[in-house]
């Protein structure tokens, strides 16, 4: 059995073999023989990377057999499940549901036994407990906590001070995690029952596929005198290696890789012999980044000055030669961003393209070849999008959401908004086509905000008629909304959109997309009320809008350029908007106004009114008089910019 976490030992309650494990036959009962036998047929038809996927379905069966816990002599029921890889460890788990999620969630589906063995701080326990438990004190939280853990919404997987883990000769109870580890470790050791080891997780059998698509091994097999075969790798002047052109794709009768029916390209005329074998595809990107710094350099994968400053080892003061322009990055805390800036990808790259690409990079670092320890400064991963029903996307379940279709109904761009518009990135979101309906409502208010209503209608009318290779030419048909001109925006109209502005490119920069998109559609419902709609603005909430829907307002960017008498280069190039602060100062503010505490009304006032200001228009309130006239006023408190409160007797 392999742990990482031995000072849990004390609450495992059940332990996990994987289907694939060596013991499983010995340790299965008749009874569930057939069970077993099932079961290891359905995990063997996932990949690794469907079986540890932290949302899928947990599942497994009972092997009929128990082991013994070698601290507290407890029964614990040996199971199989296809979460747990033979390649990890040693394909065997302690399962200690209560601060483990995966446990937590197989033991909760099979009713097994959840024990608490490390002690959340208090916070965690108020925010996880039961709603009818908020009139209980911290005390009992920890109390109910270290009795009955399964109570709690989930398992708690932090760092803790340990508790229900002591036996007659060892007690782990009130320590820390590394002070446990190194303590339940030596115990273990001194009575022959562990002992510590490394496990390294780079899975390297997963990098060889019996498959074309993928790159080629640059390895030759040949025979030595003895007639045994050993391996060369191609010289440098040999690469790239390029794989051979086939008409057929699939394996040779005998059951070779398809490279193995390019004769030509396999046999090489001193008798060597190329691999067959391919390199999965993400191979390739395991290092695409680099080379996207200097992509027509001929002599290598990436010159030494493009490295370092795509890279920002040396800053990016000065660009070498090679090099286009490019703003300075980010700078955060002081300092500039070494690697790429941003990592964006599912929580499955953790364990193949970010593994493999980390890994790379820092061999080329070893070697010299690049000037920064690690290849990424900044990982974001996104969130799951679920099936409408609440449940990750499979065929099996029947709620596979089919993009074409999606793309057909509402277009690209509504489809893209609505991704975005789901919720924050980080988190999972079931999806909702009614939601698809609500960003391309909106997009239709950004259109009709845009055209002339009767052209558009021409247009409908003359598409109907037109072939489809002359439909794209009608849509010079549709013109301008009139009520576009070329005339200076006023202050009221200038400082929403500024607004919108600062809105969109902070959250930009904090990747919170729904937030502004929904500043936009703020934006635009405020413009919908303007009789006159200056271009200038509409111009630059384009601007703003390109990134989330970039046909429609490219679109509508070639429209609302025409009135300049000038042709538009493409919206994609250019300059980013930037807001004025001075705009989003605010001249006139709301404040409440009370009487005895009570609110009667509310008044705008100029946002630098004094105290007198203030309380001469709140007295003069027509509200605020039908509860003070008659009345003797006895005083009046104001608090700036928040509230006046008059106290009448």
């Amino acid at each position: 059995m392999f742990t990482t976490r031995p000072d849990t030992l004390f609450g495992a309650t059940y332990m996990v073999l994987s289907p694939e494990h060596k013991l499983v036959p010995q340790l299965t009962t008749p009874e569930q023989k057939k069970a077993i036998e099932d079961y290891k047929a359905f995990a063997a038809g996932k990949s690794d990377l469907e079986r540890t996927e932290l949302a899928k379905e947990k599942t497994g069966v009972f092997t009929g057999a128990y082991a013994l816990n070698p601290v507290n002599g407890a029964k614990i029921p040996i199971w199989i499940a296809d979460y747990v890889l033979a390649s990890y460890g040693t394909g065997a788990i302690m399962a200690v549901p209560a601060h483990d999620e995966r446990d937590w969630e197989f033991a909760q589906k099979f009713e097994l036994p959840i024990r608490a063995v490390v002690m959340p701080p208090v916070e965690w326990l108020k925010k996880n407990a039961p709603a009818d438990w908020s009139h209980l004190d911290p005390n009992s939280f920890t109390v109910e906590f270290a009795k009955i853990p399964k109570n709690f919404k989930t398992a708690f997987t932090d760092e803790g001070h340990a508790i229900n883990s002591k036996n007659l000769e060892v007690s782990l109870d009130s320590l820390g995690v590394t002070e446990a580890k190194a303590k339940i470790t030596a115990w273990l050791e001194e009575k022959g029952l562990g002992k510590k080891t490394i496990n390294y997780k780079l899975r390297d059998w997963l990098f060889s596929r019996q498959r074309y698509w993928g790159e080629p091994f640059p390895i030759i097999w040949k025979k030595d005198a003895a007639g045994n075969l050993y391996h060369e790798a191609l010289p440098e002047s040999s690469l790239p290696l390029l794989p051979p052109s086939l008409e057929d794709y699939k394996p040779t009768p005998d059951g070779q890789p398809p490279l193995a029916r390019a004769k030509d390209w396999l046999n090489l005329p001193d008798g060597s012999v190329r691999e067959t074998n391919t390199m999965p595809q993400w191979a390739g990107s395991c290092w695409y980044y680099l080379r996207y710094t200097d992509a027509k350099n001929a002599g290598g994968f990436v010159g030494k000055e493009a490295e370092q400053y795509w890279m920002g080892s040396r800053g990016r003061q000065s660009a070498p030669s090679s090099a286009p322009e490019k703003n300075a990055s980010t700078n955060v805390g002081g300092y500039e961003t070494p690697g790429v800036d941003l990592y964006v990808g599912g929580t499955e790259h953790a364990v193949l393209h970010l593994l493999y690409a980390r890994f790379w990079h820092k061999v080329l670092f070893d070697l010299g070849y690049v000037s920064t320890p690690e290849p990424f400064f900044k990982l974001v991963n996104q969130g799951l999008i679920q099936g409408e029903d609440g449940q990750k996307m499979s065929k099996s379940r029947g709620n596979v959401v089919n993009p074409d279709d999606i793309l057909v109904e509402f277009g690209a761009d509504a489809f893209r908004l609505y991704e975005m518009f789901m919720g924050p990135l980080q988190d999972t979101k079931p999806w909702n086509t009614k939601g698809v309906e609500g960003v391309y409502r909106f997009l239709g208010r950004v259109w009709r905000l845009f055209v002339d209503e009767q052209s558009e209608t021409e247009f409908e009318q003359a598409e109907t008629n037109a072939e489809p290779q002359g439909r794209g030419e009608l849509l010079d048909l549709i013109k301008l909304n009139a009520a576009i001109k070329d005339v200076q925006p006023t202050p009221a109209q200038l400082k929403p959109l500024h607004a919108c502005i600062k809105k969109v490119t902070e959250d930009l920069e904090g990747m919170r997309f729904n937030t502004a998109i929904s500043a936009m559609m703020v934006s635009i419902n405020d413009a919908m009320t303007w009789e006159t709609k200056p271009a200038s603005l509409l111009k630059t909430f384009l601007q703003l809008l390109a990134p989330f829907a970039p046909h429609l307002a490219e679109e509508l960017w070639a429209k609302i350029s025409t009135i300049y008498s000038q042709p538009s280069t493409s919206l994609a190039y250019s300059p980013w908007p930037k807001f004025d602060p001075a705009r989003l100062i605010e001249s006139e503010i709301e404040i409440p106004v009370s009487v005895n505490g009570k609110m009667r009304d509310v008044i705008k006032v100029p946002a630098d009114a004094d105290h007198a200001t203030l309380e001469a228009i709140a007295k003069a309130s027509e509200k605020v008089k039908a509860f003070t006239d008659g009345k003797v006023i006895k005083k009046v408190i104001i608090v700036p910019k928040k509230m006046v409160n008059i106290v009448v007797a």
